[in-house]
């Protein structure tokens, strides 16, 4: 899996969102997993000192665990996504399972947004970036917009050294690009070295930082 996602993988599943439509200096960062203690809240201080807003696509029983950060990302004014109750590999579950675990978290979501007044949101992304063809085709039936990535960090890769783990997005980015970040335990080191590299680097640019 390259850093860039390659225009012929795009190609063969156009109705899922890979990139934003613009010219303008914008980045779309995401965040997987949380809310995760600590580590989803030093996100939030780091974002806001660079004024930048982002996407948390949130895994729903790490919601039910910790809904005071869950209300600390929407009153940061980020989205929210979905992405499974339960962490679910798409492809290795039963489509009828699977489905249920989105709605369950899509539930868990609507319940905390409903008492901020905040309209719903029905962003999903697929943990590991796979999901079955029935799959998807019954959640955007069900007005979910799929969204998958431009660029991945591969924070999370132990293997990945953190000034790769900053190259692969500075060298990889460009307008309208989705990025992948994971504000989990596994992915911190890479994250707490590069996020701060990348908001500073594209500011310099000229850049901007919106939520999906």
């Amino acid at each position: 899996m390259p850093a860039k996602t390659p225009g012929f993988v795009k190609s063969l599943f156009p109705n899922f969102v890979w990139t934003m439509d613009t010219h303008e200096k914008i980045l779309y960062l995401t965040f997987d997993d949380g809310p995760t203690p600590e580590i989803t809240e030093w996100v939030l201080e780091t974002l806001e000192t660079y004024n930048a807003k982002a996407t948390f696509f949130c895994i729903g029983n790490n919601i039910s665990l910790h809904p005071d950060i869950f209300h600390k990302i929407i009153k940061y004014g980020h989205s929210i996504g979905n992405h499974t109750y339960t962490h679910l590999k798409g492809w290795k579950t039963k489509t009828q399972s699977y489905l249920e675990d989105i709605t369950a978290a899509q539930k868990t979501i609507l319940e905390h947004i409903q008492s901020l007044d905040i309209g719903p949101q029905k962003l999903f992304r697929p943990p590991y970036g796979k999901l079955k063809t029935r799959q998807a085709k019954q959640l955007q039936k069900e007005n979910y917009k799929i969204i998958m990535w431009d660029v991945l960090s591969f924070d999370w890769d132990a293997s990945t050294s953190e000034e790769e783990c900053f190259n692969n997005v500075i060298f990889s980015a460009k307008e309208g690009s989705i990025i992948v970040f994971h504000d989990s335990i596994k992915a911190s080191q890479n994250l707490k070295y590069t996020l701060p590299k990348v908001l500073d680097y594209y500011s310099k640019k000229g850049f901007g930082f919106k939520s999906l």
